[in-house]
């Protein structure tokens, strides 16, 4: 069981261990109708995972959700368990 709220380190982490060894899923029907408003791929939130910063935690409707961010995207994302991510929304940043 995670303990929540993980540090940015500690995200990243587990963000990376999920994207080696779990699975990723994406909400339905928020996630994927964004994505596809916004022309952003599964392949773009997956790099953005992978090489972007991680901000602090928040909480939100008794969830942890962490946005994970480039110069050019912002992933948000939350931990079903310790192998499974899900990714909450996607942008492009302006």
């Amino acid at each position: 069981m995670l303990l929540e709220p993980l540090r940015p380190p500690e995200t990243k982490k587990l963000i990376r261990k999920i994207l080696s060894e779990g699975i990723v899923t994406y909400a339905q029907p928020h996630a994927e109708e964004r994505m596809r408003e916004r022309d952003i791929s599964t392949v773009d939130c997956v790099n953005v995972l992978r090489g972007g910063k991680v901000a602090e935690g928040e909480q939100e409707n008794g969830t942890w959700r962490y946005r994970v961010y480039t110069g050019r995207m912002c992933v948000v994302v939350r931990f079903e368990s310790e192998t499974i991510l899900q990714v909450l929304t996607a942008w492009r940043v302006k």
